[in-house]
């Protein structure tokens, strides 16, 4: 049974997908950003500034970066509450068929994804500043950097997974159903992936062409799990991403503006490091997994279409269409 499969286990009626999507922008977009419209609030002189500053950017309040980190955290962990709930009490679903079409979680995969991404973002972050030295001061200050790693690890990857699963996951899988092909989930939970980037001040100050790292990711992120047939890749590889993008390296002007060991003080601009990920790295990463899982028939997995199977056998291979 494929992993696009799996949304057939569970209550698949429109209705069903409303309630969840409802609970989960609920959870995300309401429930979650109560505590930081809370400390936002302590903050705050009067309404007014409390309204330009929601218009505008929290961080103007001058809230403790960490602490800022964390509470924009919380409205994902919110939101993956929510998505697994719904998966679980709408859906009928267990929350495995979510991540993955395997009986259990491969957490050898997570940790293969997580490293092997973990390595290259770090090469590639040493090299810039390597090449690059003036574009960056050392930051660091002890007590704000170890609570900044601690906060990563601990809940970065909750947001990250939250993205993964939402996308990557309870989306590809309900439209895969919906249209019973693959290529149009694809294509189009990559797009929104990147449009979901789109608030992000980067694309701000870079301009619309910055999307192409954002779709492009979205895009190999999908490849991913659909020859892989299940998420724990491109979770470890979206955890330790931001992990890295939390810790390393900060400037004034990306969503991440934490007490990281380095500041960037180059002026924002479109470079390599832009369209390498996307052209070069990406690709040699899909190869790798390729060959270390054994990937193959890509056109099908890619683009082949889906069935509704009536019943399974005890390896989940599909009896009767």
């Amino acid at each position: 049974m494929n992993y696009i499969q799996q949304a057939y286990k569970g209550n698949n009626e429109w209705y069903y997908w409303v309630f969840t999507i409802v609970l989960i922008f609920i959870g995300w977009q309401f429930i979650g950003i109560l505590p930081l419209l809370g400390v936002a609030i302590r903050y705050s002189a009067n309404m007014t500034e409390l309204e330009a500053v929601i218009k505008d950017n929290f961080m103007t309040l001058g809230i403790d970066k960490n602490l800022f980190l964390f509470l924009m955290l919380l409205t994902f962990i919110f939101g993956l509450i929510a998505l697994i709930l719904g998966v679980k009490f709408i859906h009928k679903r267990t929350f495995t068929s979510l991540v993955t079409s395997r009986k259990s979680v491969d957490f050898k995969r997570f940790w293969f994804g997580f490293i092997s991404w973990g390595i290259i973002a770090l090469l590639v972050i040493i090299l810039e500043i390597f090449l690059s030295p003036e574009n960056y001061v050392w930051n660091f200050n002890p007590i704000p950097f170890f609570t900044l790693i601690l906060v990563s690890f601990l809940f970065l990857p909750l947001q990250t997974s939250f993205e993964e699963l939402l996308f990557r996951g309870y989306f590809m899988q309900g439209l895969g159903i919906l249209v019973k092909n693959r290529w149009f989930p694809l294509l189009l939970t990559s797009a929104c992936f990147g449009l979901l980037h789109g608030a992000n001040p980067e694309v701000e100050k870079l301009g619309p062409v910055s999307m192409v790292f954002y779709i492009g990711t979205g895009l190999f992120y999908g490849i991913t799990t659909l020859m892989d047939e299940g998420t724990e890749l491109t979770l470890g590889l979206h955890a330790v991403n931001n992990i890295i993008a939390a810790f390393f390296v900060t400037t004034n002007w990306t969503v991440f503006q934490t007490d990281a060991l380095y500041v960037d003080i180059s002026e924002p601009s479109v470079g390599w490091e832009m369209f390498f990920p996307v052209l070069v790295l990406y690709p040699i990463l899909l190869v790798v997994f390729s060959k270390k899982y054994g990937w193959n028939n890509w056109v099908e997995k890619l683009t082949g279409k889906i069935y509704q199977a009536d019943t399974f056998d005890e390896n989940d291979r599909i009896l009767k269409k």
